[in-house]
């Protein structure tokens, strides 16, 4: 493998000249520098990153952390196109890491991008406790931001939506409609954004003294087969309702091909609100409502909080995100209205 200094020889100059073309800092003249870089061409040379990285004190990169279990649908796409686009816009590298089953493996995943001199990191977390994150931030140097969950210790290093108050105006809706049986298919309850959606529907539903009917939520994993299978579920045993909340936006179209097959029609029948609204919630049949979470919003805030941090600017305050209800045409009146 050839080295700076053959570049060097190659290209008739000396190694320093060759060091600073490569830092981009101080002065070559542009005859010198098209020979360190015709010589770069000729020698195959490779510059060492991390070399360069511990020189330079940054590199130009951002980690983010994300489980493997969040890759697939289109709230991860859209949070990655944004990521990217954001990241190529400022001339850095985004790194994405999988945080993959546990906290270990999250923590692990953080410390293999600061091991790699990332200027600062971004976690999705799923397993960490807030805790276990308020001392991994305390604990570095470099910007560890947290998206969608809530700090105690550190307001100006996470970046969330409420998800249990936003969850909680969304059945309030249905309850304003006059609709009082109402079904709930949760996420996954390993996940916070499952557990908090459960507890918006829950507090809603206190709030307006409607009794809690446990036969009325059914636990799902996120995916459209575990829409059909809960609404199987609250048929076989029987189970009254006017409406049906889902977690997300698949398990919401699995409901709906499930009470289509079954003649129940959407929503004279049941209405049908989902969380997250995919590009494909305005073009089913028929056409999904949906809670619009923030995602591009939180983001963007995420990327120029950390961007500002690095540049030396002021911290932000924390700020949440709220969500917002897509009213289309699978919600109607209920029987109470």
């Amino acid at each position: 493998m050839a080295t700076i200094i053959e570049v060097a020889k190659v290209a008739g100059v000396s190694k320093a000249t060759v060091s600073r073309v490569l830092s981009g800092k101080g002065y070559v003249s542009e005859e010198k520098r098209e020979k360190v870089f015709q010589a770069i061409a000729e020698t195959g040379f490779r510059p060492n990153l991390l070399a360069r990285n511990l020189a330079t004190k940054s590199s130009q990169t951002i980690g983010l952390v994300i489980t493997n279990t969040l890759y697939s649908g289109s709230y991860f796409t859209e949070l990655m196109q944004h990521s990217a686009r954001i990241m190529e816009q400022q001339g850095r590298q985004l790194l994405l890491v999988d945080g993959k089953h546990s906290a270990e493996e999250e923590r692990a995943a953080i410390q293999f991008l600061l091991d790699l001199r990332c200027d600062g990191v971004i976690i999705y977390p799923r397993f960490l406790t807030i805790d276990e994150m308020d001392a991994i931030i305390a604990q570095h140097q470099h910007p560890i931001l947290v998206i969608n969950r809530r700090l105690r210790q550190h307001d100006s290093y996470c970046i969330y939506s409420d998800q249990q108050h936003t969850s909680a105006v969304a059945v309030e809706k249905l309850i304003a409609l006059g609709h009082r049986d109402i079904a709930f298919i949760t996420g996954s309850l390993d996940s916070p954004t499952g557990r908090e959606r459960l507890a918006g529907y829950k507090s809603a539903l206190a709030q307006h003294q409607i009794p809690l009917q446990e036969s009325l939520i059914i636990e799902g994993k996120w995916q459209a087969q575990n829409g059909v299978a809960a609404v199987e579920t609250l048929l076989k045993q029987c189970s009254s309702f006017s409406a049906l909340v889902a977690s997300n936006d698949d398990m919401a179209v699995g409901a709906l091909k499930a009470l289509a097959s079954h003649n129940i029609a959407v929503p004279a029948q049941v209405s049908v609100l989902g969380f997250d609204d995919i590009p494909l919630a305005p073009f089913t049949v028929p056409s999904l409502s949906s809670v619009k979470m923030p995602v591009t919003d939180m983001i963007q805030e995420t990327l120029a909080r950390l961007i500002s941090m690095l540049d030396g600017g002021e911290m932000r305050n924390r700020q949440i995100f709220a969500g917002e209800i897509m009213m289309r045409e699978s919600i109607g009146p209920g029987p109470f209205a």
